[in-house]
C-alpha cells in the first residue's frame, strides 16, 4: 500500500493502547508492553501477525481529516477483521469520544453506506444508526 503524505502515526500510538492482543495477554485500555516512550514498537520486525494484520483505517483512506488521527480525536476507526462491521474503538478511560461530533458525522455516514457501525470502549459497545440514532450493542 501507497502511504499517503500527512498519514504516518508519527506520535500516535493509540493502536498499542486500546486495542486487545490476544498473543500478549494485553487488555484493552492498556498500553502495550512493547510500546516504546515516543510511540511506536520496540519489537516491530518480531510483532504477532495480529499487529501485522492491523490496518487504521485513518491512514489508509484520503477523506478522513488530519483531526481524525484517532490519539487527537480518541477513537482509532477500523474494519472488523472478522465481520463485515466498522469499529470506533475508544479507550475505556474516555467511553464516548466516539460522539466527537467529527467521528459521530463519519459513523453516521458509514451506516448510511449500508454498513453496521459498532462504537466500543472495553466491554461496551453501542450500535450506530443511519438516522443518527444509537443504542447500547449487546
Amino acid at each position: 500500500m501507497l502511504e499517503i503524505p500527512g498519514k504516518a502515526c508519527g506520535p500516535c500510538y493509540f493502536c498499542c493502547k486500546v486495542l486487545e492482543i490476544e498473543e500478549f495477554k494485553k487488555a484493552a485500555g492498556a498500553l502495550c508492553t512493547h510500546c516504546v516512550g515516543s510511540g511506536g514498537c520496540g519489537i516491530y520486525e518480531s510483532r504477532p501477525q495480529v499487529c501485522r494484520d492491523y490496518q487504521c483505517r485513518w491512514k489508509e483512506e484520503r477523506s478522513l481529516s488530519p483531526q481524525l488521527r484517532p490519539d487527537r480525536v480518541g477513537t482509532l476507526l477500523m474494519d472488523d477483521p472478522d465481520s463485515d462491521e466498522y469499529h470506533a474503538v475508544c479507550d475505556p478511560e474516555k467511553p464516548f469520544s466516539w460522539r466527537n461530533p467529527l467521528v459521530f458525522k463519519h459513523l453516521v455516514a458509514e451506516a448510511k453506506a449500508g454498513r453496521i457501525v459498532v462504537a466500543k470502549a472495553g466491554l461496551r459497545a453501542w450500535r450506530i444508526f443511519d438516522d443518527g440514532r444509537w443504542q447500547e450493542w449487546a
